[in-house]
Formats: C-alpha cells, structure tokens, sequence
C-alpha cells in the first residue's frame, strides 16, 4: 500500500560519496532535501580501501572543498596518515593522499548530515522512480512510502542488482554484505535508460596481530601534514605507519595453479572491471615476466585490528585467497577476518546524461557517482556536488553550472563520462587533464571559491580567507618584483645555494625564477618579508614564478580552448541534414548531442574534418538569421 511520505524540493537516492555531497549542496543551497538509503550505517562508507586522495583523485577532493563540500573536511577530521604523492616531480601532478580511519570517517559524515537543517536522511530502498510527461515527480520505496519532488538525484553506488563473486560462490549483495538493490535497474530500463553492467572489488581484510612487520618496509608518514581543506591551515596528530611486502614465486604458482577457480577466469563474471585497479590473478598473467609485485599493508583505523592487503584484489575462493596470502612475506601466518571478493552492478551509459548530469530523456532527473560509470570515491564526490548544485538550479529555473576542462578536474572528469563515454569504470588521473599546469590542487580555491560562493555554498568565512589568501598573492608578487638586491648582498648566499652570482642588481622575482633557489634559501637577504605572509600565499608565489612561461603558454591554449566551447550548438539540431559530415559522425553527434563545438570535437569518431563541417554550417547560419547560436 503506497502513501505519500512527504513532499521535498530534492530526493538524493543513496548515501555513498556522491549522495552524500549532493544532499548536503541541495540542503545548503536552501531547499528541502531528503536522502534515501539502503542503510544508515553505510553512509559515506568505505568499502574498498580506507583512503581519500590520490593521484589526480586528491585534486578532485581540493575541487570539492574550494566548491564548499564536505569531503575535505571530512578526511582532515578522520584522517590517521598524510602523505603528499609524487612530490619529485613538478606541482602539477603533485597529489594528497590520506588514509582514513573508516569508521570515524562514516560516524562524522553522518553527525554532519544529521546536523543539516534542510535534510531529511531515511533509511529505505527505492523501488520505483515516478515519471509523468518525461518529467521525474518522486520516488517509491519498498514499503510504499511516496517522496514527491520536483528533482531527483540517483546515485546508488554498487548496489543495484550487486552480485558478489568468491571463487564458484556468486550470490546477491551490495558492498560489505549489505542488501542489494534488486528492482530500480528495471524501472530504469522501462524509463529508456541505457544500462550496462560493470565491475569491482576489494582485497581481504587480515588481523593486525597475524602480521610479521619485521619483514616488511615501513611506510612513514609526511612530518608536515597538508590539509585537504582549505579552511584548515594546519593540523597535528599521531599518525600510523603503513607498511609495504611484495608477494613471491610461490604466490604466482598458487593462482596459477588455481586460475580456474577464479570467478573472473571461470567467465562467471562477464562485466568489466577497473583496467587501473586490476586484480592478483590479472597482474599475475598480464605481467608473467615480474617475480613479484607490491602489497601495501595499510590500517582500516585505530580502534580496530582490520588491515586492508592493497595489491592482492581478487575473486578467488576463500581457501585458495588464505593460501596465497600465506606466500607473501610477512602474512606467513596470516588469519582472514573478511575475505576479498569481486561485485557485479548495474550503472548508465553516462552518454545518456547532459554536461549538467541530468538525464536527457527525462526532465529533473539527475545521477552521480558509480552509477554513471565512474570509479573511486573522490570521482563520486566531485559528481555529486556538481549534481546537487544543478539540480537546485533546475528548480530555480537558471542556466546549469558546468566547469569546463579548463576549470578544473571536475570539468575534465564529467567532460569525458557524457561525452566519451566509458567501457569501464572511469578513474581520474593527471594524464586526463589537458591544461594540468593550470589545473594544480594547491591552487583549487583561487579557481573555484568565487563559483561556491556565487551558489551559495561557500560561506562567509571561508570566503574570506579566499580573498585574504588572493589579497596576499598580489602583494606579494608586487613586492617581489619591486624589491632589488645588490651583487654584495646576494651572492654570498647564491655561492652558498650553488647558483651562478650576479653582476648587477636584480630583483627577488628574477632571482626566484631560478630552479635551485627557494624562499626559504633567499630569507637572508630579504629583509622586508610580511611577517604575516600566508604560507599558501608564499606557495603560490613561488609556483607563478618558476613556471611563469609554461602556465602562460597554456592559458594561450585555454584561450583557444574556450572560442570553440562558447560556439553553442542548439539542442535541435538535425545532424543528418548537414552536407559533409561522415555517416559516423552524424550517428554520433545525434546520440550525444553536443552543447558546442569544442564538446562535439571531443566526441570518439568525430574527425577534424567533421568539426570544421560544423564550423562552416555555423556560420553559413549565422549569416543568414543574422544569429551565432545554432
């Protein structure tokens, strides 16, 4: 017996990363927001490994945060290791990386969701999704309840249909041994959406105490704890040690000896699985010619003696999974306390969704996160956040909020699911973002905080440490270039960093493009440093400077970049009626429906050729309605 539950601006459907932030950006923006989840004690859970950040992931989170979300703030609250990644090469690629203690990371998440006036959090599986005239009005529960809104947003992670594979044991279950969601994936196809089925898993969790460390490499912790949120200036706790094995000749000839056992080799699981996070038995085959590969041994938090195997994922059966961690050093006697397994789910042809994450075909509707095809908790975050604030500007009428490629990790991130496409689960990485030099997560809040803060998001508070920080970069960068220091000055400290001395007066600017000197080796002679310089703002500084060139040849890209993306192509346009585009090219740009030029250029199987086709159809328009928007 249904019954109407009550009427909300916003239902968000799951409780992961993605609908998490996506709640939270609906409820903050001022609108009644209700969260629906399979289970209130899998809010923002972390199934797979107990860490936020990452290459490339790690920008995303600084996305987020500068965007005014959660996860940020979140990780630095829970947080029991930092480490900064790829710290020997340049800033662009440099990456947070922090390991999580997972049960406070959920019990904060969920005290902050609680705390939100505007939200509302359920527990309760949705069944159906109610669409009249192609437009969505609510969502029906499993016990009847009706949730009426006027935008729905899904973002139901791994659970829908989840079939969990341990060797030739396959049953149905979400993430962790929770329930599945067994019956909105056929609603969903009924409603037109294109489904497909991925997926993933998660490596055995063994007792701390069953470990012998003494034979493994620790893996220290950063000194200098950089926060992911940047309303966090510094923070000083006790961290815990990570630590690194490799697995042997002896682990490579039990899987070997037992692939036929594996639910993937067995062809019980026909989807497709992370390429970027493969599993034992993958790595074991694909790289037969390695003796061994890397295990990370890494703590699932401090009041528990889980520890998470990172490296040896696999769908194995349980008494083959206990003999190949026996074979890697160190886990000689290893005992299981959850044994590893891989999950099958049902997601969208995130080609089916506008650049604002709404569905094409049906009007308010709005996905996120796992569902549309994406990995990672970081990913679902970033989409999230991006669908909560578009759906809410759905409601109100206005134009969508879309970051372009050149904005951010974000832009690149949904850029490539709706316009790409992904025959697997999508992964960010730094190779992804075209203009990454630009794009650094050290600099999220210079890029991103005036857009929160225009939505709504970014407070008050937070808005005003961007602008101190921006206020600080600018009169710093104009003191530096004003400030002169003499050869005598100078080059008793140049001698001492091992850079060539000089013969004239030159400034601190010109002295800072060199690679060998920081601000730290020039304090001597710079007298007149702000004693209130923020360290951020130093930081920056000191990037502007010594990249100087290679950023300013990319904002020339990015400039190039943008005259295609502001060349709009109407949502009506008949691509089959336009001379000189290949019959692919038609095919595809029909199915995807490109806002502009630079979207279309991007899409797989359409050429160069085919956008200056485009190109010369635009103008031939444009001159004849007297109009640049086709």
């Amino acid at each position: 017996m249904k019954y109407n539950a009550g009427n909300y601006d916003v239902v968000v459907v799951g409780a992961g990363h993605a609908g998490c932030e996506a709640a939270l950006a609906a409820a903050r923006m001022g609108h009644s927001t209700i969260m629906l989840t399979m289970s209130l004690d899998a809010i923002a859970m972390l199934p797979c490994n107990p860490s936020i950040g990452g290459t490339g992931k790690g920008h995303l989170v600084r996305e987020v945060d500068a965007l005014g979300g959660e996860m940020g703030l979140n990780i630095d609250k829970t947080f029991i290791q930092s480490r900064m990644l790829n710290t020997g090469k340049g800033p662009a690629v440099h990456s947070l990386r922090i390991q999580a203690d997972k049960t406070r990371y959920h019990i904060e998440m969920k005290k902050t969701l609680e705390n939100e006036p505007n939200l509302d959090i359920i527990q309760g599986e949705v069944i159906d999704v109610i669409v009249e005239d192609n437009t969505v009005k609510g969502v029906v529960t499993k016990t009847g309840s009706v949730y009426y809104a006027k935008a729905v947003i899904l973002a139901t992670g791994v659970y829908l249909k989840g079939r969990v594979y341990i060797g030739e044991v396959n049953y149905e279950s979400g993430p962790n041994g929770l329930f599945p969601a067994m019956y909105l994936s056929e609603r969903l196809k009924e409603l037109g959406c294109n489904m497909r089925r991925f997926k993933t898993g998660t490596p055995a969790r063994i007792h701390r105490d069953t470990i012998d460390f003494s034979k493994m490499d620790i893996q220290k912790w950063d000194e200098e704890v950089i926060p992911f949120s940047f309303m966090n200036e510094e923070i000083h706790k006790d961290q815990q040690a990570c630590w690194l094995t490799r697995t042997t000749e002896e682990t490579h000839k039990i899987i070997m000896d037992n692939l036929n056992r594996s639910a993937m080799y067995r062809g019980d699981i026909e989807s497709t699985g992370p390429r970027y996070c493969p599993s034992i038995e993958d790595k074991v085959v694909r790289f037969n010619d390695k003796p061994s590969h890397q295990i990370f041994i890494e703590p699932e938090g401090l009041e528990t003696k889980e520890m998470y195997v990172q490296g040896l994922s696999t769908s194995l059966p349980e008494e083959v999974q206990l003999k190949v961690l026996r074979s890697v050093i160190g886990l000689e006697n290893a005992k299981v306390m959850r044994p590893a397994y891989a999950i099958e789910y049902d997601c969208i042809d995130p080609t089916q969704l506008k650049p604002s994450l709404e569905l094409k075909n049906i009007n308010n509707l709005f996905s996120a996160g796992q569902f549309n095809g994406s990995s990672g908790y970081e990913e679902a975050a970033a989409q999230g956040i991006m669908a909560g604030i578009n759906a809410v500007l759905k409601i109100r009428g206005e134009e969508p909020f879309i970051l372009q490629r050149s904005e951010g990790y974000i832009g690149v991130l949904i850029d490539d699911l709706v316009t790409k496409g992904t025959n697997e689960p999508y992964r960010m990485m730094t190779s992804r973002a075209e203009y990454r030099l630009v794009l650094r997560q050290d600099n999220a809040d210079l890029r991103l905080t005036q857009k929160g803060y225009k939505l709504g998001l970014v407070k008050e508070d937070r808005y005003q440490r961007y602008l101190l920080k921006k206020q600080h970069i600018e009169d710093e960068m104009n003191r530096l270039k004003t400030t002169n220091v003499s050869p005598n000055v100078a080059n008793p400290i140049l001698e001492k960093a091992e850079s060539t001395p000089i013969k004239a007066g030159v400034s601190l600017y010109d002295l800072l493009k060199r690679p060998e000197l920081t601000y730290e080796n020039i304090k001597e002679i710079d007298k007149d440093r702000p004693a209130d310089l923020l360290k951020d703002a130093q930081i920056q500084c000191e990037i502007i400077i010594k990249y100087e060139g290679y950023i300013d040849k990319q904002l020339r890209q990015i400039d190039q970049f943008k005259k295609l993306e502001n060349k709009k192509l109407r949502d009506d346009i008949d691509y089959n009626k336009i001379e000189g585009l290949r019959i692919e090219a038609r095919q595809k740009l029909n199915d995807i429906r490109p806002v502009s030029v630079g979207q279309a250029s991007r899409i797989s199987g359409v050429s160069p050729a085919d956008i200056s086709v485009l190109l010369v159809y635009l103008e031939q328009r444009r001159r004849k309605k007297g109009d640049g928007t086709e």
